[in-house]
């Protein structure tokens, strides 16, 4: 009698296969996103064979044990944070697409391993992890230790990804996992930032030759941390530590042996377990306590369903938090670097000003309900005015807490009075613009999930003049309040004055903005409507 194959292996091959036909799909969707991902995996892939290269070039040199420790480090870091941060983006990494499929856990947990394999991350890793070996590496004898320890920790992070992104699957797929990624994102660039600058500050130059030793005391201790550990057992058998280099590897093997051991329970948890999306929501009484402190009629009623979706929404959310993202790592740089003043906050005035560009087609198909309720001028205002006064409700504030913090870090308070003049100004600038914007050259915000995608095909033109176009008309427009902060700078003069007349004179320029474009878009509606449900 003949062994039938078991079920289990047609299932790994099954999703392996599925694997293989997802990258396939995701390259033929579009010209655009073939040329993208390849670019970027041949970017990646210059990038880490560059890394390793140097790394590898460091064998022999005091230190170059240190420096690869810390190299195969940021490596766990990243393949153990970016899950929460790319979850929907990656339709592989969310095992609650397979929940209601009759799979057992242990064939779902050796198919998705065996495909979490498959895609550029795996290799790059493979090349920065096997130029840290070889720079770890003390003779002969680390050849077998690097043989065993590089695959090893390898796959140890994939399925440190894989065990994060199941453990977290419920959380990762609703709107507060949407929420966090946000977040966490812009939190892990800071970091990433902040890291450039202290390797900077910390790693000095001698003879020519990068000074390693600072690294020592902090890869005493990672060298001993999973899977760091893997790649570092070279480096104890090229010193004759033969036990240690075992030890090392063992604690790796130890931890693949407690992920995946998490990772099937996430997967049992996951298919047995009900998700909690058809709860009710209890905070209606919250919601209209808060309603009490916006102004009545259509535009208070605009205002809340404005800020609800710059909460809510997704895209929405990430415009806001990117744009003071930006401004507040620009300002750290500033700070850390030297070159800072107090000035540096008008960067917010013009980044949160021009969360007025493009406000319908950000709202897509749902627009038609707002423009059904637009039936005179009076209405058109109203629903401008009402966004304008919600981009104001959180722009100012932050603003106001940039330029404080500028002021203490820098000591120039004498110059925060023209400093928050000149924001203002521009922060009105930003309004009355991106109010025209809106309602002359709306684009198409795609309803996928995928962040290479922020308009529909075709809309390259119209994308390049809301984002840089809006930009410039913002410089010109703050052009005169920047001529007389430069006059009265000269002439010492009352530089103070700009807190008066920089608001007002931003004020002027939002109004004309929110008139013009009222104005025009009641017969702009049509159009308008066509652009924001074109997905």
């Amino acid at each position: 009698m003949t062994a039938a194959v078991p079920e289990d292996r047609v299932v790994v091959r099954a999703l392996v296969a599925l694997k293989l036909r997802l990258l396939a799909n995701g390259l033929r969707h579009s010209v655009q996103r073939r040329v993208v991902y390849l670019l970027g995996c041949l970017l990646g892939l210059l990038f880490a064979s560059a890394a390793a290269l140097g790394l590898s070039l460091l064998h022999g040199r005091t230190g170059a044990a240190d420096a690869a420790v810390m190299l195969a480090t940021g490596v766990t870091v990243g393949w153990a944070a970016l899950p929460l941060f790319l979850f929907s983006s990656d339709e592989s990494a969310d095992p609650t697409r397979l929940t209601m499929l009759p799979l057992r856990p242990r064939a779902m947990l050796r198919g998705t391993l065996l495909a979490a394999l498959i895609g550029p991350g795996p290799v790059l890793s493979l090349i920065l992890l096997s130029g840290a070996a070889v720079a770890a590496s003390g003779g002969a004898a680390s050849v077998p230790f690097a043989v065993l320890g590089v695959p090893l920790a390898a796959i140890t992070l994939v399925t440190l990804s894989r065990a994060v992104a199941a453990g977290n699957a419920r959380l990762l797929s609703s709107r507060r996992g949407k929420d966090f990624a946000i977040f966490g994102g812009l939190l892990f660039a800071v970091l990433i930032q902040v890291g450039n600058l202290a390797s900077q500050s910390v790693l000095g130059r001698s003879g020519g030759q990068p000074d390693l030793s600072p690294l020592k005391p902090f890869a005493a201790v990672l060298r001993w941390l999973p899977p760091v550990s893997a790649v570092d057992a070279a480096r104890s058998a090229g010193d004759g530590s033969y036990g240690a280099a075992a030890a090392q590897l063992a604690l790796t093997a130890g931890l693949l042996v407690l992920l995946m051991r998490w990772w099937s329970g996430s997967l049992q948890q996951l298919m047995v377990t009900a998700d909690a999306s058809t709860q009710i929501d209890t905070k209606g009484v919250g919601r209209a306590r808060a309603a009490r402190f916006f102004p009545e009629g259509r535009v208070g009623a605009v205002m809340q369903r404005h800020l609800r979706y710059a909460w809510r929404e997704p895209r929405a959310k990430a415009a806001v938090f990117t744009s003071l993202g930006m401004t507040t790592v620009f300002s750290v740089l500033s700070v850390v670097q030297g070159w800072a003043s107090v000035y540096v906050v008008a960067l917010a005035g013009l980044m949160l000003g021009l969360q007025m560009v493009n406000l319908f087609g950000m709202d897509g198909s749902a627009f038609w309900m707002v423009a059904s309720t637009i039936a005179t001028p009076a209405q058109a205002r109203e629903e401008l005015r009402g966004r304008a006064y919600a981009v104001l409700t959180y722009a100012v504030p932050c603003s106001l807490v940039l330029a404080l913090g500028l002021s203490a870090a820098t000591g120039q308070w004498g110059e925060l009075a023209p400093a928050l003049g000149l924001t203002l100004g521009a922060l009105g600038a930003g309004i009355g613009l991106g109010a025209l914007l809106s309602v002359f050259a709306p684009y198409t915000m795609p309803s996928d999930s995928n962040p290479m995608r922020n308009a529909a095909p075709g809309q390259s033109g119209v994308v390049m003049l809301n984002s840089f176009g809006s930009m410039l008309g913002v410089l010109v427009l703050v052009l005169p309040l920047g001529a007389l902060l430069a006059g009265l700078l000269f002439t010492d003069g009352p530089a103070w004055l700009l807190l008066v007349i920089g608001p007002l004179y931003g004020a002027a320029l939002a109004a004309l903005g929110l008139r013009r474009a009222a104005s025009r878009l009641l017969d702009r509606l049509p159009e308008i409507l066509a652009t924001a449900v074109e997905r």
